[in-house]
């Protein structure tokens, strides 16, 4: 497998998560792209090449969950991973949604690692 070529799109208003995935995820041998809203990823035209994102469920205007919605609506089926801070929002049933997985942060390289595996169906 070379996963140097698979994209993943990371979407989260926090700053340190932006500084910091992308850096954990090269290590894992993936490209990374960044972004500090929905909107901006929507308007990026990465989402035609992300083959999977990693999105932050509660984020100022558009959240995870209606960016992943608005996504699907557009005809895109990019395997999503949620992750959240707030345990009370990785249990709601819509957050769940289409989504390969909910992480709570902080979370270990290894939950990580094993939902990238399920997002991408890699062994």
């Amino acid at each position: 497998m070379k996963s140097a070529a698979i994209l993943v799109a990371v979407v989260d208003d926090d700053e340190s998560v932006r500084e910091s995935l992308p850096g954990l995820l090269d290590e894992l041998g993936f490209a990374t792209n960044t972004f500090s809203t929905a909107e901006e990823f929507l308007q990026s035209g990465v989402a035609d090449n992300a083959k999977c994102l990693i999105l932050d469920i509660a984020m100022p205007g558009m959240t995870g969950p209606e960016l992943h919605r608005e996504l699907m609506k557009r005809g895109y089926s990019i395997p999503t991973i949620f992750m959240s801070a707030h345990p009370e929002f990785a249990s709601l049933p819509d957050m769940r949604e289409g989504a390969v997985d909910c992480l709570l942060k902080p979370f270990r390289e290894t939950a990580l690692l094993e939902a990238l595996n399920r997002a991408l169906n890699l062994k």
